[in-house]
């Protein structure tokens, strides 16, 4: 039995550990290392409690929600003298969408100069495609609080892109 549960984990990590990494690099702020002890720390904790874990509906969108507060819980603790890097991973358009690389990374370096928790609730709403309720439900918060950080968040971005983002819906 407990080959069996050790082999659906191996399986799980495999399949998800990518999409769980592109998703913990634009909460980064396309911090590789930062992205990849993210995703450590994810598959990590799913792994102690898989037996549970595996029973539940959606255990993918269950990784994500650990992800995310793990992200969160990081940036809390952060020292304030550290910075993200620069640099984004190359992932490819079909990761990112869209064929223009100048256009995606002006997005995704506007994206990094957001507040964490703002940068955090856009991945999971136009990234991820969730709803508010699942977005509130991995940030733990309400959904009147995703709802106005939604709202200021891609106010934010607009000033930092220069008004519009009609022109960067495709990415």
């Amino acid at each position: 039995m407990r080959q069996g549960r050790r082999d659906g984990f191996r399986e799980f990590a495999a399949v998800r550990s990518g999409h769980l990494y592109r998703s913990a690099c634009l909460l980064a702020s396309g911090d590789t290392h930062l992205a990849e002890d993210l995703v450590q720390e994810t598959l990590g904790r799913m792994y102690l409690h898989w037996g549970r874990i595996a029973r539940v509906d959606n255990p993918a969108a269950y990784a994500q929600t650990v992800l995310v507060r793990a992200y969160l819980t990081h940036r809390r603790r952060r020292s304030a003298g550290e910075r993200p890097v620069g640099r984004f991973p190359d992932t490819g358009a079909a990761a990112t969408g869209g064929d223009d690389p100048a256009l995606r990374m002006t997005l995704l370096e506007a994206l990094g100069r957001l507040a964490p928790k703002d940068r955090a609730v856009l991945v999971l709403r136009y990234w991820e495609d969730r709803s508010v309720e699942e977005t509130a439900d991995a940030m733990n918060v309400s959904s009147a609080a995703v709802r106005t950080r939604t709202s200021r968040a891609l106010a934010r971005l607009r000033e930092e892109l220069g008004g519009s983002l009609g022109a960067f819906a495709e990415i």
